[in-house]
């Protein structure tokens, strides 16, 4: 039981690490008060460039990464333990102790630590994520699908990782629950990737 706690604790502190939050400081931003004031990765590609947006969701995948490969390689692949680290990292990421507990969404956490648990279901996060929000320019129902279709395919996989995938998925969808109401009232934010970082390589 122990481990059991000790595990959840990990997971939490290495996810609660606001690192969209911290590089946009570097920058002297608080991009709380940017864009939509979410602190997540998104916000920071819209508001502050390609750079330092994909910097971000690299960094909030890391951080949820690092735990589960380390939980990986002391128990086995396995374990609840591995699941509990990856959870609470994104739960630590949603809810930072250090900034109120308001933090943000756990999409990227949650697909870095699908690259520490099956790197295939990292892929087809991407595979799917990619084409949707060019296509939609909507990185919030991109993102809903891509962790759907990453759901079905964890439970053909194990019934472990299909459990894990369902249950975040059902806490991105409440997490996203502002960006569904916009979207159902035609309001909500678009992303364009492709202008984006086209106007980055321009400058």
């Amino acid at each position: 039981m122990g481990e059991y706690i000790l595990w959840i604790i990990i997971g939490y502190l290495c996810g609660s690490i606001p690192f969209s939050y911290i590089l946009p400081l570097f920058r002297g931003v608080d991009v709380r008060k940017l864009g939509s004031g979410n602190v997540g990765g998104t916000n920071v590609l819209r508001n502050m460039g390609p750079v330092m947006g994909a910097l971000c969701m690299i960094l909030d995948g890391a951080k949820a990464f690092v735990p589960v490969i380390v939980a990986i390689n002391i128990y086995s692949a396995d374990s609840w333990i591995v699941y509990l680290a990856g959870f609470f990292a994104v739960l630590g990421h949603n809810y930072p102790v250090w900034l109120k507990f308001k933090g943000g969404k756990g999409v990227a956490c949650t697909v870095g630590s699908y690259f520490g648990m099956s790197p295939l279901l990292g892929l087809f996060f991407f595979a799917v994520w990619i084409p949707a929000t060019l296509i939609t320019q909507y990185v919030s129902i991109a993102s809903l699908v891509a962790l759907g279709v990453d759901v079905l395919i964890g439970f053909i996989y194990n019934y472990k990782l299909g459990v894990y995938g369902l249950v975040l998925l059902l806490l991105a969808v409440y997490r996203h629950r502002e960006n569904i109401k916009r979207l159902l009232k035609g309001q909500e934010n678009k992303t364009d990737l492709i202008k984006i970082f086209s106007g980055k390589l321009k400058k």
